[in-house]
């Protein structure tokens, strides 16, 4: 396989699976995403910062619902916040076969500048064609993916295909926040479950030589919201050296942690990333003291892609340590770390077995397909992928979407998005079965 911009669909296709595959073309696809991108928006964007208001996802979760309303879905709206419904769909099999979640979440990432989105014309929900990509925020991250869930059971369904398991649709809220008001509420207060969990999450790469491709995610790294202040000594602005100032030194520590290790783990699954420190907040200096070298400075990080065995305590040992060998270099550093406030210490999970469903169908699915087995990886990144696996509950996560897609200009891969459709939407089959 040199690319996907064409596919290498098997000549063993049985009649009904080429019924169902050849109603998922490039240009139904791309209808529904054009439709899912902008729903709701910009209602539903939704930052990480605990501190920050939470996203209102009911307008997408009313426009998903009518969707899976019109292909037969029994649909509810499980609400634990005011403003953020959850949908659940249910198509009861005709059989005794097993249980299937397609999940994917109604929230995004927070656009920014809009301006800045040069691709789509400065406006970042209008989804915009160059290529073979599809730019607009959300395409990735992950309503692109979201399309391909619906995509696939509507070719199902508009086939006459009747399955012997049941297939849920499950649309979460709060996916960007870690999972309180939509994944963990589902789970843990609602009775969510099910044999077999696909979250249609980013999985897509590219490498340079422009073998593209998407892995199959068997475990996530999880993540953790630390804040780190440091003190000193406040001083006139034309006198710097009679002053400790905490800007400076909070610059040296900060280099640290960029660089460091950390004891508390296992080895990573192969293809994964290690825990590592992002840098995501820096503040120091007060509004009207410009005259001033600032006395306090306070920075909040990310650790990510945190392993099993991986602790809050062990964590913030781990931190403190880095603290404790600038301090013995520089005796004027004060530094102190803590949990940034309302934040969720969200665990890495272990690895679903790789020889079992779903990942084997997922597979299985992807070799008819693209000609060539799927990379299973460890993702370095929460999705509610994480919140089913914890519980116990078989659960993957695979998509088109890019596994580091950009942060302004997000776009996806078209023709990847019309070939993952087709490899849910045979998994499906294979998992669930086809009543006589």
């Amino acid at each position: 396989m040199q690319d996907l911009l064409t596919t290498a669909e098997c000549d063993d296709l049985t009649e009904l699976e080429r019924h169902v595959l050849d109603r998922i073309t490039e240009q139904a696809w791309l209808d529904l995403t054009c439709e899912l991108v902008p729903a709701g928006q910009p209602d539903a964007e939704n930052p990480l910062d605990p501190d920050e208001p939470p996203a209102r996802e009911e307008g997408a979760a009313l426009f998903v619902a009518d969707k899976l309303r019109a292909m037969g879905f029994d649909v509810s709206l499980p609400t634990k916040r005011e403003g953020r419904p959850n949908v659940v769909g249910i198509l009861e099999g005709a059989g005794d076969g097993p249980s299937l979640i397609l999940n994917d979440h109604l929230d995004t990432y927070p656009a920014g500048d809009w301006s800045a989105w040069t691709m789509t014309g400065g406006h970042p929900f209008r989804p915009t064609r160059h290529g073979d990509r599809l730019y607009a925020r959300g395409t990735s991250d992950t309503r692109g993916n979201l399309a391909c869930t619906l995509l696939a059971v509507k070719a199902i369904r508009d086939s006459g295909v009747k399955l012997n398991g049941t297939l849920k649709c499950v649309y979460t809220a709060d996916e960007e926040k870690n999972g309180p008001d939509g994944s963990i509420f589902l789970l843990d207060e609602c009775g969510l479950d099910a044999d077999y969990t696909i979250v249609c999450e980013p999985t897509g790469w590219t490498r340079p030589d422009g073998h593209s491709g998407m892995g199959i995610a068997v475990a996530n790294g999880g993540n953790f919201l630390i804040e780190i202040e440091t003190r000193g000594v406040k001083s006139h602005l034309w006198r710097p050296d009679t002053g400790v100032n905490a800007v400076a030194k909070m610059a040296r520590l900060l280099t640290a942690f960029e660089t460091m290790t950390f004891t508390h783990m296992p080895a990573p699954l192969a293809g994964g990333t290690p825990p590592m420190v992002a840098i995501i907040r820096v503040q120091g200096g007060e509004k009207r003291e410009m005259q001033f070298t600032p006395d306090v400075a306070r920075a909040v990080l990310a650790v990510v892609g945190i392993l099993p065995g991986m602790t809050p305590t062990s964590v913030m040992a781990d931190i403190q340590m880095v603290i404790d060998a600038q301090t013995a270099a520089d005796p004027t550093l004060q530094a102190t770390a803590r949990p940034y406030p309302g934040a969720l210490f969200v665990d890495g999970t272990q690895e679903q077995d790789g020889g079992a469903n779903p990942t084997v169908a997922l597979g299985r699915a992807y070799e008819r397909i693209l000609g060539e087995a799927p990379m299973l990886y460890r993702k370095n990144a929460f999705n509610d992928t994480i919140r089913f696996a914890e519980r116990g509950q078989a659960a993957v996560t695979f998509g088109p979407g890019e596994d580091g897609w950009p942060p302004i200009n997000e776009y996806i891969q078209i023709s990847k998005s019309v070939a993952a459709t087709k490899i849910l939407a045979l998994t499906v089959l294979d998992l669930l079965g086809v009543a006589a």
